[in-house]
């Protein structure tokens, strides 16, 4: 079985997206695999967000479609009632990591310290969202991480442009990057497709060095 890390590694750009119009979901699913992508992630920070998540499974089903903003245990009981195949978190609480310990579920926990990043690796998380990258030190704080935390993986997101994407996946520890570039609330809002396609596409060049 592949692993979670493997897949990520795969096609490690991922479009970070909020969807408000549920008219939308199908089209953007489409569009982002038609420009070549294969793992995404869909923001809880609209109502849309569920279903989006289901009506994208049933458009694109090899997609490995992601459910992000998950906050409570509440929402990853709902995340995978509706499909999504993997959880992310901004950061994490006690109830929140014992309810993603619970499910046996892809996870990126969100870190943005040594401190936090030694506690989840200690519970178990392997795979990291290293949030919000930019405002915590960048790449450079990543590579810092890289010697006295040599088995942590990140997935850096927040503020990620992609002038600097290769600076990110240039380091070992890092096995994606989420942008919010590749398909912003605008975009979708205005069902530009074409131009989601085009960004997925300039977002699958990218590779794991």
């Amino acid at each position: 079985m592949t692993s979670f890390a493997s897949q990520l590694r795969a096609a490690p750009l991922i479009p970070v997206l909020t969807i408000a119009d549920l008219d939308k979901a199908e089209g953007l699913a489409l569009a982002l695999q038609a420009g070549g992508l294969k793992n995404l992630e869909v923001t809880l920070r609209t109502p849309a967000a569920l279903e989006a998540i289901a009506l994208m499974k049933a458009a694109a089903p090899d997609l490995l479609i992601g459910a992000g903003t998950v906050l409570s245990e509440g929402d990853v009981e709902a995340c995978f009632k509706v499909g999504a195949d993997f959880i992310v978190t901004p950061g994490s609480s006690p109830g929140l990591r014992a309810a993603l310990l619970k499910a046996d579920a892809n996870v990126m926990v969100g870190v943005a310290t040594a401190t936090e990043i030694m506690s989840r690796l200690e519970e178990g998380f392997g795979v990291l969202k290293f949030f919000p990258a930019e405002q915590s030190g960048g790449a450079a704080a990543l590579k810092s991480f890289a010697g006295p935390l040599p088995d942590a993986r990140f997935c850096p997101t927040g503020g990620v442009t992609p002038d600097k994407i290769e600076s990110y996946l240039s380091l070992p520890n890092v096995i994606a990057v989420g942008g919010t570039w590749i398909a912003t609330p605008e975009m979708i809002k205005a069902g530009d497709f074409a131009t989601i396609e085009v960004n997925a596409r300039i977002a699958a060049g990218f590779k794991k060095s």
